[in-house]
């Protein structure tokens, strides 16, 4: 499955301009501890997080995920937009909660 499948199919909000269609997702992750997220997210992976501070954008970038995926319809800050457009990296946002998107996501990709 490519980013551009799962914005479509799981009706979700592109909010950065990175370019995104050929990008695989193989796998999803949830986690919000920045730490955590860095010794356990796998490359091509969603990452499902309700942090939406700079941060998110440099563990994405070492962690490799396809695209950082925000819940529960939280704003992202304009300043992680921006540093996330400057680094290609794909953020997309939801009103679903964290379950439900790992659980759509899982489905997907089986």
């Amino acid at each position: 499955m490519k980013i551009s499948d799962l914005i479509s199919q799981l009706d979700l909000q592109l909010l950065t301009k990175a370019d995104y269609e050929d990008r695989p997702v193989r796998g999803c992750y949830i986690g919000d501890l920045l730490s955590w997220v860095m010794s356990r997210a796998k490359a091509d992976d969603v990452w499902i997080t309700v942090q939406t501070n700079l941060n998110i954008v440099a563990v994405a970038t070492l962690t490799d995920v396809s695209c950082i995926l925000v819940p529960d319809g939280i704003s992202v800050e304009q300043v992680t937009v921006d540093k996330a457009n400057a680094n290609g990296v794909v953020v997309l946002g939801s009103p679903s909660d964290s379950y439900a998107l790992a659980v759509a996501i899982g489905g997907k990709l089986q």
